[in-house]
């Protein structure tokens, strides 16, 4: 186990707020999370925040992009400056269910059965290239990503928190694949994308890959007892009711576009909320305010919508569809009830 697992981690944060700590010191401390991250990744400011925003909103993040652009690179980065357990498992047709969530096996000189862990018993989980597993293993997941739990034999096992799970997949390559259900797709509270770098972003990169791996340089700057800290300060944050009902509605509009065929959930709502929270703590404020809300709203819902056949075909997009509802909503105004 990490060597943060101490005594200190099992103390109980629930109910802490703004009042009970030093508020520029919790900020500073994400912060510096950010600026470790990205001695490795160049040029991705904005994915990096909404990766450590995710993280202290306990969501799971889809990473979808081409390979080679950093996917595994920036998941492995977050584990090792947050001071995490990691573990990746490559996702192939031969990866089975117990290898996710564990099996008991006979021990014959106890004449006992005995638990042996999977992989999902760890803090940050990278499953590399998700859709390539089958979707009997990709189901196993979902217990751990919803639950924090996995059931083996009848009996249950927690997943020591935070934990977080970074899925990958190409959006390319689909010989040999299994889509995601969308029921899968529901428990992602972010989907992101790398993109490719520009031209001296590419060559600070391959300047930096010397003989060791730029991660080697990075230090853990948090820890477990610091993260779950700044997990409960974030669900801390103040959201006004008029952001409620603004949050709620533009949810409630993707269910009723023209162009949509399944609308996003009430758990894309609870998500949103929590991210709208984690990501007003990263820019050092103790509330939301309606950009939060806008600022996360595509990446949060855009993977949670099923669009209708003869959308795609008229070539409207996801990304249109969200423009849409963010210019039809109204936003709300201070003291507006």
């Amino acid at each position: 186990m990490n060597q943060n697992n101490t005594a200190t981690e099992k103390r109980d944060f629930t109910g802490v707020s703004f009042a009970d700590v030093d508020a520029a010191k919790a900020y500073s401390a994400a912060a510096r999370l950010v600026e470790e991250i990205e001695k490795v990744i160049v040029g991705k400011h904005y994915e990096v925040l909404l990766l450590v925003t995710a993280l202290l909103a306990g969501g799971h993040v889809l990473i979808e992009d081409v390979p080679g652009v950093g996917k595994t690179t920036l998941a492995a980065t977050l584990a090792r400056a947050a001071g995490l357990d990691f573990r990746r498992a490559q996702f192939t047709p031969d990866v089975t269910a117990s290898d996710i969530t564990g099996f008991n096996i006979y021990n014959r000189r106890n004449e006992s059965f005995e638990f042996t862990p999977g992989l999902v018993m760890t803090n940050i989980l990278l499953a590399d290239e998700i859709n390539r597993a089958s979707p009997k293993t990709q189901s196993a997941l979902l217990e751990a990503m919803e639950e924090g739990r996995v059931t083996v034999d009848g009996k249950t096992y927690d997943i020591s928190e935070p934990f977080m799970v970074i899925a990958t997949q190409n959006p390319s390559g689909f010989v040999g694949t299994y889509p995601l259900p969308e029921a899968q797709l529901d428990r992602f509270s972010l989907k992101l994308s790398m993109g490719y770098p520009t031209l001296e972003e590419e060559i600070k990169i391959v300047e930096n890959r010397r003989e060791v791996s730029p991660i080697e340089s990075v230090k853990p700057v948090v820890g477990v007892p610091l993260v779950r800290f700044l997990r409960s300060l974030t669900a801390d944050v103040h959201i006004d009711r008029n952001l409620y009902k603004y949050l709620v509605s533009l949810i409630s509009a993707t269910r009723t576009h023209p162009s949509v065929a399944l609308g996003a959930s009430p758990r894309a709502s609870l998500a949103l909320k929590r991210l709208c929270q984690a990501y007003a703590f990263m820019h050092s404020r103790n509330y939301v305010i309606p950009e939060d809300i806008a600022d996360i709203f595509r990446v949060s819902v855009g993977h949670r919508l099923m669009l209708r056949q003869d959308a795609k075909l008229s070539g409207i997009t996801c990304d249109k569809v969200l423009d849409d509802i963010l210019h039809s909503v109204q936003i709300p105004f201070k003291g507006e009830h």
